[in-house]
């Protein structure tokens, strides 16, 4: 299943064509998590930047999800697999999956969803084939968890159960390759602390962004 995926992210690869800068060597693709703020230059992209004193291509889109077939023209971005582009890239930063969970199923009774983002092993499934895809080219794969809202009613206060269980699943799939990093963010947020969400207590704050790209610059920087 795992190389059917693959041969399929490949295909989408072949599709999307669009060179990227000489300059950057890390891409960074998926959803809201690493996509917000970016028109202000606070998201994840930049706080990776400021650690690392380099640049980062961008092409995480709020709202992206792994599976996403709408034939919308400019909608390509939607779909996390396509938001990829040919590159001399070292590290591929990437998250997905929440609004596969969120919006799919509403995290009810979400288990046939999340076996098909990611198996209880690990190995097969929809990011595993996209992530093996990635490893193909060379580069390392950080994968990153989402964010958590303890002792704070939210409107994802719901769906805590399935994120843990994605991180378990995303955690083995890790281990089965020492080129895949998978960066869990459960601990992130103190318990009660609404400093690290925007407003609608479901997107990260800016706080929050500068956090999660000072963790994926250290995963970076200790791993070369």
């Amino acid at each position: 299943m795992t190389r059917l995926i693959s041969l399929a992210a490949l295909m989408l690869f072949a599709a999307c064509g669009e060179p990227a800068t000489k300059e950057s060597r890390i891409l960074l693709m998926g959803d809201s998590l690493l996509a917000f703020h970016k028109g202000q230059a606070r998201a994840v992209s930049h706080a990776i930047e400021a650690e690392l004193s380099e640049p980062v291509t961008d092409r995480a889109v709020s709202g992206a999800r792994f599976f996403y077939s709408l034939p919308i023209s400019g909608s390509a971005g939607l779909n996390i697999m396509q938001q990829y582009r040919e590159g001399p890239w070292d590290w591929v930063v990437l998250n997905g999956g929440g609004n596969d969970i969120w919006m799919g199923c509403g995290c009810g009774a979400c288990g046939t969803r999340i076996d098909q983002l990611v198996s209880e092993d690990g190995r097969t499934g929809r990011i595993p084939g996209f992530v093996s895809t990635l490893r193909a080219t060379g580069a390392q794969v950080i994968f990153v968890g989402y964010l958590r809202t303890p002792g704070v009613r939210s409107p994802i206060e719901g769906c805590g159960d399935e994120g843990d269980e994605m991180d378990r699943r995303l955690t083995r799939l890790a281990a089965l390759d020492a080129g895949v990093h998978f960066l869990p963010l459960a601990d992130l947020v103190p318990h009660g602390d609404r400093s690290y969400h925007s407003i609608d207590l479901i997107h990260p704050s800016q706080k929050a962004s500068r956090e999660i790209g000072a963790r994926v610059a250290g995963i970076i920087a200790r791993n070369e």
